[in-house]
């Protein structure tokens, strides 16, 4: 008897078990109490609804409350070197090894080389935006954490699906396209590896290999942050190997003559291209989302997504300069470009090694993204956006297997039926409007502090943060409508400047960054909205169409089930601890909920 507890104990959390799978473990609100409990939520759902729109959380809530829910704290291992690693393994995978070909044969030809650059550029404002929040609120939720404290919890939320649903598309992006490179590199026939059936194209080949390889990258991310780490830096060495070689081969074997024409799409091409591409820029969030795990975040995130951030935006550009030169746009293999490529410049045996370097390449990226996203759904769950089940951490792996395996099983049941071209658009667009709400958070948190910005002033940023969207709206619209024209731009553009310039001239910033802030605010800030809109508008119809249809199951879920559990918790009374550990030794006195709700004048 004494030797099972021994052995129990591991997987106890006080005297709870870790796997446990009560309805007081996935709703435990009192909304969910019994059907009469909800039947009395769902009436009031106009008034909660409204209190959670002008309802805000705090720095210490996400800091020190809702970590709390976990039950366990993540193992703080990483520094600025692991930081680094972690954006180079979460980014150089199918974007640019799958992408590239095809967004060059279909929209941009041998001016892909330009969409990086629009997308890098796009990216890295928003790193700036990210790294400030990573800084001053270092938690595992990302975005989701930010947005919650200066945007509300409605708009958290909205955050919050998109986040989930930009972790399951990318998972199964990147694994369709591990299959696509597997089955090069056997020298078999295109999708031979994949099963045929009648259902609708676009999601007729079924994918069974994409599926495993994802319960195997999710489970070396299950088993230790530390340990997964290493693994990300060792195969990132190799993969630099095999990128250097891309890249230094390719050159050698270039032929100008390919580039031209360069532009046989035009501009519209390369910012059609540019919007897809993005996908590749996607996994510098995911070191955000480590900061729970990070000794010094104040000096470690902004050193690690600033330095990785650079080297890939370069690198991207590199290779896909390199590709365009090899081979003709219009030759280009939209599968396997690479190794396609290598084969027409008479390097047959140099296809093995590319397809190595990508299957290597998109391995550690999906490694990474399991290690960064079940923790964006850990910080999720914590606020009970989701069941509150998710928010655990085990107490032996110090790791979050329960929001792991949520993710990894939602990215599987994708990756078995949906096509890489599907996935990627709408990962874009999901992808490009979180980091919009980003931009506008950082605005929000340096010109309006509750209890300190003059009342006259909230007005005022409202107004200037409204003309800045749509004047980028207005921008992105007459692009669409009219590529070639000039005069729409004479009233679009200069609008959006007049609103960046009203923040500047007649509101003082409320707030100074403790550590490390976004530079020349709201410039940059407001030039992220205009670049992040542009690029969505620029996504295609089929693209917005999916999002539309997300975001409006997304709004069912809340209004249903999400609506109600965080109103239950931001009104929930205080109550007394078992543990003197737990107590919320942070509160002052000054409220008697669990979540700050504080509303705009």
């Amino acid at each position: 008897m004494n030797s099972f507890n021994e052995e129990s104990t591991d997987d106890q959390i006080g005297q709870r078990s870790y796997w446990r799978w009560s309805k007081q473990d996935f709703f435990p609100e009192e909304s969910f109490k019994n059907w009469g409990t909800y039947r009395s939520a769902l009436s009031q759902i106009c008034f909660r609804l409204k209190d959670r729109i002008k309802g805000r959380s705090e720095d210490v809530v996400e800091l020190e409350e809702l970590r709390k829910r976990s039950e366990n704290d993540m193992k703080r291992c990483l520094n600025w070197w692991d930081l680094t690693w972690v954006g180079l393994g979460g980014h150089i995978g199918a974007g640019i090894f799958v992408l590239t070909g095809q967004e060059a044969h279909k929209h941009a030809g041998p001016a892909i080389v330009l969409s990086y650059v629009v997308a890098g550029a796009s990216a890295m404002l928003s790193v700036f935006c990210y790294t400030e929040f990573a800084v001053e609120i270092p938690v595992a939720g990302g975005s989701f954490a930010y947005l919650r404290v200066e945007l509300g919890d409605f708009v958290a939320f909205l955050a919050a699906g998109n986040i989930l649903l930009e972790t399951v598309v990318g998972k199964a992006a990147v694994a369709r396209a591990w299959t696509s490179y597997f089955t090069n590199l056997l020298n078999r026939p295109s999708n031979s590896l994949l099963i045929h059936t009648s259902l609708q194209n676009g999601y007729n080949l079924l994918d069974p290999i994409a599926v495993a390889v994802l319960f195997i990258t999710a489970t070396i991310a299950m088993i230790s942050t530390r340990q997964a780490s290493r693994i990300n830096w060792i195969a990132s060495v190799l993969n630099t190997v095999a990128i250097l070689f891309i890249i230094i081969a390719g050159f050698i074997h270039a032929d100008t003559s390919n580039l031209t024409p360069f532009m046989p799409y035009g501009p519209k091409g390369i910012f059609q291209a540019a919007a897809v591409v993005y996908f590749g820029y996607t996994g510098f969030d995911s070191i955000s989302n480590m900061a729970e795990e990070t000794k010094n975040p104040s000096k470690d995130i902004p050193i690690g997504l600033l330095v990785s951030m650079s080297i890939i935006t370069v690198t991207y550009c590199l290779m896909a300069l390199t590709l365009s030169m090899m081979q003709k746009y219009t030759e280009l293999d939209e599968n396997a470009a690479f190794s396609v490529a290598f084969q027409s410049v008479g390097l047959r045996w140099a296809k093995y090694l590319v397809d190595l370097g990508a299957l290597k390449s998109m391995t550690t990226v999906l490694i990474i993204g399991a290690l960064g996203q079940g923790r964006y759904t850990t910080h999720i769950a914590r606020a009970h956006m989701i069941p509150p089940w998710f928010a655990l951490v085990h107490p032996k792996t110090r790791t979050p297997i329960n929001a792991t395996l949520l993710i990894t099983i939602s990215s599987a049941l994708m990756a078995f039926f949906s096509g890489l071209d599907i996935l990627a658009s709408l990962l874009s667009v999901s992808t490009l409007f979180i980091f919009t709400m980003m931009a506008v958070a950082v605005l929000v948190r340096r010109y309006y502090v509750r209890d300190k910005t003059p009342r006259q002033n909230l007005p005022k940023l409202v107004a200037f943060l409204l003309i800045i969207v749509a004047s980028s709206i207005g921008t992105s619209a007459y692009w669409g409508l009219n590529p070639n024209g000039w005069i729409g731009y004479c009233v679009t553009v200069p609008l959006w400047f007049l609103g960046t310039l009203g923040i500047y001239k007649f509101l003082p910033q409320q707030r100074t960054p403790k550590a490390w802030g976004v530079p020349l605010v709201p410039w940059i800030p407001s030039l992220s909205i205009a670049t992040n809109v542009f690029l969505m508008s620029s996504s295609g119809s089929a693209a917005f169409l999916r999002f539309v249809i997300c975001t409006i199951v997304m709004l069912t879920y809340y209004l249903l089930f999400g609506l109600h559990a965080t109103y239950d918790m931001a009104h929930q009374p205080q109550q007394p601890k078992a543990k003197p550990q737990q107590a919320d030794i942070e509160d002052k006195g000054q409220s008697n909920t669990r979540e700050a709700h504080v509303s705009f004048p």
